[in-house]
């Protein structure tokens, strides 16, 4: 490559940098972009001047860096940012709009591992279950089962707490907690998905916060408070639930209005919840261990073995004694109809005595044994005790109006487990307080590990004590009917059962706000986040950044669950958001660290992949135990949005581990893909488009690329290549514009491939690279598409002929097949359709099926789809032709495919005048060509010559200079005047001359015919295929001969002259299409 070197004197030199200092300040950044792009110094020695003008080098110890530190912190700055660090990951670009916010920030005082976590993991796991729910659990599912769904429910959080805290520790976690991990190590669309699901979870759970509140204030503490009253028997569930949708909304408006107003005022009262809370399981534990010596007086009344409701009659018998009178009792009177002696009484009232047991029997009573086993109803049924004596009556007795305890719900134990999971949730409480803890690496797994260890040590302990104190009757009463309306917990607590209530009143309606405080800011997060473009307004709110659009979508969702009224059947809802929640936490910590990526280095240690990989599985199987339609539904909401992201959302780039993912499945398929070419039956065109750029980087043709997509339909590869002349160095920007518009137009016209820019100093070696290096191991490119150069006959353009030959050369040797489109500025967009016309192949040679098989996959796509497939196929003198179509189409059935066959004969006949004609202007019109070409070359050789004989005295050593200084410099000239003249008759009689010859030249025979066949051959074509939307050529190779390279391109210009769309098909010399199965 020539090289230009300018030679500047040393007296220049010395006054431009003594007097000249304006000037180099004007030019330094166009020295910046030149050369190495080092900015010249007017001094051997950086003074003072410079650095107070420049005011970013701490010395001139890092002189040797100045060009990084424009671009670079120094160590010691980027140091100090990293020790400051508030709330946000430096370099995270999504995040560094609020830095100068957090600047301005009062710091305010760090929490450690006990109340930044422990404590509000704590009040977020026990909750409304451990009181509501979990004595009828036990008493339902007996001991052993509830210990098997409690151990399996919190092995579960246990092992998503050691993911988390894996993941929690792998570099700073900022605000977003779970969402925030889980998107940034799975990618933006699993993120997404999970991230909305944590959501809903979060609003459900809000929602059966809610509906404890309300049964706790309804059932226990004001029963007359109700709304609706039942006025039949069995109307007592439907009115209870319309009673919860009344109350339920009333609530939710008041705390959304409380959350709006001051969320401050929640989190203050957050250590009140939490107080009560603590003072109820307290409460508890004191109970136990007074039933040991003392236990409380709670008297259960059995008819037989059948347990009687207490809220309708006080006295536990049928008759009493009174004055040596015997009357009835209000019990006596419900069971019979009237209140003599000898009223018609109910059969199994008269069978059966009327018993009074204890239903606390005490921590050494021994009734753990009776409770240890499932006792699983009907709905409707009667809770009976088991070992109990009993006569039974006669079954056509209506049981309707008695004051039995009859059950609510058909219960079972897969339906236990999914109303149990939600009090084991709450984990993430401690991750999504990242920002407020004075060490989160340390503080979140400490913490969250040692309230899931304190909190299923206290719902093993309570399954085992509640077993061993209360009675199973008891146990299976849901709402304490047999105590009095007593809630069955709060009848074991010391030293008031009003303790239990009310504690947890107050832990069930903080736990309410927190979700409707939680749930809206995830959501606004996510939205910010852009990766869902429909909830984007959710991501605006008040000034001071509250979600005021996102806490009324919270607000309407919960009512959704406060319309279904059943906490039963609220619980198993959010049980699956939940889950699935914690089986991706699982999941991408299992798949971080199966990739071993660099960037994973958690500060946490004990975990291990197969953990995160059991607790992912065991998760699974809980969403499927719980409800395998709910499991079903939560999954298909996920996969929906998850699509959606994936189809609509905005790109993002996390460095996530699905991506990395993606990269090893990529690279052991490569490896898994042979180099070798693939089998015929699996052979299909995997593209190298080659496009031309104009001068500002854009397509010239545009169609080229919705071809291939309609050639392709998104299957196979697809790689899109194009060459800047030029040097990388120089063209770095424009490499990246062009790389930019080509990546544009490929998702305007749907092509899916990749691009690649290639600069390179001509053009012609440029395709070349593409041709011999695009593509990666087993994945390349077997085909080449181009376009026509429609310019090649343009003077100023002579070279795009040249290198299109050379091309054709270069796929035939690499054994590729060749495209060809002429006229693509004809050929349709994607948005066209053809409800008519034909696609004609004209089959002169066999290229291993390749006209074949592109018009079949051309009509897949919707475009060609209505367009027909004709194959014409030219006989000679001596074929037959009617045995000929026979074959072709035989052929035809056995490859499958619909098509119309002629066979066209072409005899033999004389050369026509116009085929001679034609033969000799374009023999004339390349040797002019030459002559005009030569005579240029040698008068841009001799000036060259001039000019370096030039350069190279003046470029003569500084000492040579001074030494011949006093005699006159002479520049030896190659011309003299004699020798121009005589040189300028000799060249204008050679011209001349050779015109003369140019005009009196015969024509090549071996042209004669090439031009012959062409001419003929075209001929045949208009007249068969003048109006087909597309035909499909035989493209003839190129003459071995580089001479004739120019004459090869009029041949393919005439043979395709008068067609408006051209496909020329060259193969590459191996079958792609086969008959066989």
């Amino acid at each position: 490559m020539p090289t230009s070197f300018t030679v500047v004197p040393v007296e220049a030199q010395g006054e431009e940098r003594d007097g000249q200092r304006q000037e180099e300040e004007e030019d330094e950044e166009r020295d910046r972009s030149s050369g190495d792009g080092i900015a010249r110094e007017s001094s051997p020695f950086i003074n003072s001047a410079e650095l107070d003008r420049g005011n970013m080098y701490e010395g001139k110890n890092m002189a040797l860096f100045e060009e990084e530190m424009d671009s670079n912190p120094m160590v010691s700055s980027l140091l100090n940012k990293l020790a400051n660090y508030t709330n946000l990951t430096q370099g995270v670009v999504e995040h560094e709009a609020d830095e100068d916010s957090k600047r301005k920030e009062v710091k305010v005082p760090r929490m450690g591992t006990f109340i930044g976590v422990y404590l509000p993991c704590l009040q977020n796991i026990l909750g409304v279950i451990l009181f509501l729910r979990l004595t009828w659990i036990v008493g339902t599912a007996g001991v052993l089962e509830s210990f098997i769904i409690v151990f399996m429910c919190c092995a579960c959080t246990m092992l998503t707490a050691i993911s988390m805290s894996a993941i929690a520790t792998n570099g700073v976690v900022p605000a977003g907690g779970s969402y925030y991990m889980i998107s940034r190590s799975l990618g933006p669309e699993f993120g997404g998905a999970v991230g909305l699901c944590f959501y809903l979870g979060t609003t459900f759970a809000g929602a059966m916060y809610i509906l404890g509140t309300i049964e706790i204030l309804l059932t226990y503490i004001s029963p007359s408070a109700a709304i609706f009253k039942a006025e039949e028997v069995g109307e007592e569930t439907e009115a209870m639930l319309n009673n919860m949708r009344v109350y339920g909304t009333c609530i939710i408006i008041l705390m959304a209005i409380v959350v709006f107003v001051g969320v401050k005022y929640v989190n203050k009262l957050a250590l009140v919840f939490l107080a009560c809370v603590i003072l109820s399981i307290i409460a508890i534990y004191a109970g136990v261990v007074k039933t040991a010596f003392d236990p409380p007086d709670f008297p259960i009344c059995l008819l037989g073995n059948r347990t009687l409701s207490k809220r309708s009659f006080d006295v536990c018998a049928k008759f009493t004694e009174s004055n040596n009178e015997t009357k009835t009792t209000t019990l006596w009177r419900l069971f019979c109809d009237s209140s003599l002696l000898n009223a018609t009484c109910d059969d199994y009232f008269n069978l059966n005595n009327v018993t009074e047991i204890q239903g606390i029997p005490g921590i050494m009573s021994g009734v753990l044994t009776d409770n240890l086993w499932s006792t699983y109803s009907e709905k409707g049924s009667i809770v009976e005790k088991k070992d109990q004596p009993s006569v039974a009556g006669s079954e056509e007795t209506k049981m309707g109006g008695l004051p039995y305890v009859f059950t609510d719900i058909m219960t079972y134990f897969t339906m236990l487990v999914g109303i149990y999971f939600p009090s084991v949730t709450g984990i993430m409480a401690g991750s999504n307080r990242s920002g407020d803890l004075k060490d989160a690496q340390k503080s979140i797994p400490t913490g969250t590990i040692l309230a899931i260890s304190t909190t299923s040590f206290i719902y093993l302990s309570c399954i085992v004590l509640f077993g061993a104190c209360i009675e199973g009757v008891i146990l299976r009463d849901k709402f304490g009917e047999a105590v009095n309306g007593n809630l069955v917990v709060g009848t074991l607590a010391w030293p008031s059962p009003w303790v239990i209530v009310i504690g947890s009143f107050f832990s069930t309606c903080g736990a309410g706000l927190q979700s409707l405080t939680g749930a809206p800011r995830l959501l606004q997060a996510i939205a910010r986040d852009g990766i869902v473009p429909f909830i984007q307004v959710f991501g605006h709110g008040k000034a001071n950044g509250e979600p005021t659009w996102a806490l009324l979508l919270t607000a309407g969702i919960c009512e959704i669950g406060i319309l279904i009224a059943s906490l039963d059947s609220v619980a198993p809802i959010l049980s699956m958001f939940f889950l699935m929640c914690y089986m991706f936490v699982n999941l991408a910590c299992a798949v971080q660290t199966l990739l071993r990526t660099p960037n994973w280095r958690p500060r946490f240690k004990y975990y291990h992949w197969t953990l995160s990989f059991l607790g992912m599985s065991l998760c699974l199987a809980l969403m499927f135990i719980c409800s395998w339609y709910y499991a079903l539904i939560a999954m298909l909401i996920a996969g929906c949005i998850y699509k959606y992201i994936e189809y609509r959302g905005a790109e993002k780039e996390w460095g996530d581990g699905i991506r990395g993912l993606s990269l090893n499945a990529a690279r052991y398929a490569l490896l898994r893909v042979e180099d070798s070419p693939p089998h015929t039956k699996n052979w299909r065109p995997q593209l190298l488009v080659l496009l031309n750029l104009d001068s500002e980087q854009l397509v010239k043709h545009p169609r080229l690329l919705s071809f291939t997509s309609q050639l392709k339909a998104g299957k196979g590869l697809t790689i899109v290549g194009s060459v800047l002349q030029g040097i990388y160095l120089d063209k770095c920007t424009e490499t990246q514009k062009a790389e930019e518009n080509v990546k544009a137009l490929m998702g305007v016209e749907k092509t899916k491939g990749f691009c690649q820019i290639v600069v390179s100093p001509n053009f012609r070696d440029g395709i070349s690279y593409l041709i011999q290096s695009a593509g990666l191991g087993g994945m390349k490119h077997n085909t080449v598409l181009m376009a026509w150069p429609q310019s090649w006959k343009q003077t100023e353009n002579r070279f795009s002929w040249k290198n299109f030959v050379d091309t054709v050369r270069e796929t035939t040797a690499a054994q590729q097949a060749l495209l060809v489109a002429k006229n693509i500025d004809l050929f349709p967009t994607n948005q066209e359709r053809f409800t008519e016309g034909n696609i004609d192949v004209w089959w002169i040679v066999h290229d291993g099926g390749m006209l074949m098989l592109l018009p079949f996959l051309l009509r897949q796509h919707k475009v060609w789809r209505k367009c027909k497939m004709r194959i014409f196929t030219v006989a000679q003198m001596d074929d037959n032709s009617i045995q000929m179509k026979k074959d072709l189409q035989m052929f035809l059935y056995h490859l499958r495919l619909n098509a119309e066959v002629e066979v066209v004969e072409m005899f033999e006949n004389d050369i026509s005048a116009f085929t001679y004609e034609k033969t000799l202007m374009m023999e004339q019109r390349s040797q002019m060509l030459k002559q005009m070409q030569l005579s240029k070359n040698e008068r841009e050789r001799e000036a060259q010559l001039i000019h370096d004989r030039n350069t190279a005295s003046h470029s003569a050593p500084v000492v040579k200079a001074s030494v011949a200084a006093a005699v006159p410099e002479k520049v030896q000239m190659t011309w003299t005047k004699e020798k121009f003249v005589a040189e300028k008759h000799k060249n204008k009689d050679s011209n001349v001359s050779g015109f003369k010859d140019i005009f009196n030249m015969k024509p090549n025979q071996s042209n004669v015919r090439r031009m012959h066949t062409a001419v003929k051959l075209n001929g045949v074509v208009l007249n068969k295929s003048q109006h087909a939307q597309l035909v499909l050529l035989n493209m003839p190779g190129p003459p071995k001969n580089r001479k004739g390279d120019e004459n090869y391109m009029e041949f393919l210009e005439v043979l395709t002259e008068g067609l408006d769309r051209v496909l020329l098909v060259r193969g590459s010399g191996r079958e792609v299409i086969t008959i066989y199965s």
